[in-house]
């Protein structure tokens, strides 16, 4: 029976030590500086001067104010900015040393070098692997599987050789479909976490389109799996585990690989390869489906995310989130089947709304037409036609109250930017200018608008509010201001 992992591991670990560096209050510390030091060990083959090291690690403390010695029996931890410099990483580098991330083996001249554990490469590497995950990959090694065990010919020259090569292409590929499933949901986790319609869209568009749409999920939809995995379990066991002289080849070379192992024991070993086989085919559909449901709840959640953000970053976004924010604050930790009381709230000031023609005007009486018959359409358009639906485009566009719209009316301003225009000077002398003056107002607070509007009523010290008559209207008095 072969030994336990932690009997095997801790073996060549030799101190429970070594993995308690990463996992106490000064981990964060720690890590940044066996991420140095390993590095400048890989650079230097032939061991780093103890001083060197001394003063790498003491650039990485600089960097971690709320670092705190270690108590140790011989040496007593001072509190913390107590020590200089030097006397800290010192320190540092002998609890490293004590725990076996670095080795100073003895020489027979005076000079003191420091090695980097091996095992500890080992570690740091996985770290850096996780702290920056490469991108999702969806490579063809699943299907490749399904080819080989198609292949007639391979089954009968080299049936164990086949079926070797499969289990070690099932596993990367489930080892790929692991990781489109980490990164989806890495991604959704970084969605739900965007404050900014920028950053939700570089996000759906650029690193969720080019990691997953485009390229893994894209590969894993034309690899077809559901249509051939059914077709590759049902090869290995009528094509191998039921045939005898299949099974009594795979038997015959791996008995020629390791001459130890009795007959039997090799015929089991074959069918516990077969058996691995098929059950870890039977787990790539459920994955794939569980990327699926990941996929479609990102995508959800991106749009869900997004319509959140138009209406909390418009124009008044900023008072939007501070108040649900204090109220957060204000019921953090209170349930609604709890009793409460929502605190008092400043009253809300709502614009004045009238209806020109009283309640009435809301009422439209119903109209019945005669149904008479319809003349049949002409298929072909006519040239006339045409422009008559493009001077239609052009009048609604000209028509549209747009930002578009207004910041072309600021353009048209004279000065530059910086330029400050009163409401009175504006160039107002028709109908449309009405509209575009309109449009102007309209879009102020607008994150797109090339302008910004001042007007008298923001300022406290103003009591009467002065109006500008125009041709055709009378507005408060305000201030442009280009941008």
């Amino acid at each position: 029976m072969p030994d336990l992992l932690s009997t095997s591991l801790y073996r060549e670990v030799r101190d429970p030590a070594f993995f308690r560096v990463l996992a106490g209050k000064n981990a964060p510390t720690y890590v940044d500086v066996l991420d140095v030091l390993d590095r400048e060990c890989t650079e230097q083959p032939d061991g780093l001067e103890r001083d060197d090291a001394i003063e790498i690690i003491a650039e990485v403390l600089a960097r971690h104010p709320e670092f705190q010695p270690e108590e140790d029996s011989a040496e007593p931890a001072p509190s913390a900015g107590t020590l200089p410099p030097r006397e800290a990483a010192r320190r540092v580098l002998d609890h490293l040393a004590r725990c076996h991330w670095l080795e100073e083996p003895p020489r027979k001249d005076w000079r003191r070098r420091l090695y980097f554990d091996a095992h500890g490469s080992t570690l740091i590497a996985a770290l850096r692997q996780i702290a920056h995950p490469e991108a999702a990959v969806f490579t063809d090694k699943l299907t490749a599987v399904c080819s080989m065990l198609a292949n007639e010919v391979a089954l009968i020259e080299e049936p164990l050789q086949t079926v070797d090569t499969c289990l070690a292409n099932t596993r990367q590929g489930l080892g790929e479909l692991r990781t489109m499933q980490k990164s989806v949901q890495r991604l959704t986790r970084r969605q739900l976490e965007e404050d900014t319609l920028k950053g939700n869209l570089a996000l759906v568009f650029e690193d969720y389109a080019e990691q997953i749409a485009h390229g893994a999920y894209a590969e894993l939809i034309r690899a077809r799996l559901p249509a051939r995995l059914p077709e590759a379990v049902r090869r290995i066991n009528d094509r191998l585990q039921d045939d005898p002289a299949a099974m009594a080849e795979m038997q015959t070379e791996l008995l020629r690989r390791e001459s130890t192992l009795s007959a039997e024991t090799a015929r089991a070993r074959v069918r516990q390869r077969l058996d691995e086989l098929a059950h870890l085919l039977d787990l790539v559909q459920p994955m794939a489906d569980e990327i699926d449901r990941r996929t479609a709840d990102f995508t959800r959640r991106s749009l869900s995310r997004f319509r959140y953000l138009q209406d909390v970053t418009g124009e008044r976004r900023s008072e939007v989130r501070d108040f649900f924010m204090k109220a957060n604050g204000m019921l953090a930790g209170k349930r609604l089947s709890s009793a409460w009381e929502l605190p008092e709230l400043p009253a809300l000031r709502l614009p004045e709304t009238r209806m020109p023609a009283g309640l009435d005007s809301l009422y439209a009486p119903v109209t019945r037409r005669i149904a008479g018959e319809q003349a049949a359409l002409d298929d072909e358009v006519t040239d006339a036609e045409r422009d008559e639906g493009l001077r239609g485009m052009e009048r609604a566009l000209r028509d549209s109250l747009s930002v578009r719209r207004a910041n072309e009316f600021v353009k048209r301003l004279p000065g530059e930017k910086g330029a400050r225009i009163s409401s009175a000077d504006l160039p107002v002398t028709s109908e449309a200018d009405l509209t575009e003056l309109i449009a102007l107002m309209l879009h102020a607070e607008s994150s797109e608008a090339a302008y910004k509007l001042e007007s008298a009523r923001s300022r406290a010290d103003v009591n009467e509010i002065a109006l500008d008559t125009l041709p055709g209207a009378r507005v408060e008095h305000f201030d442009l201001i280009k941008k």
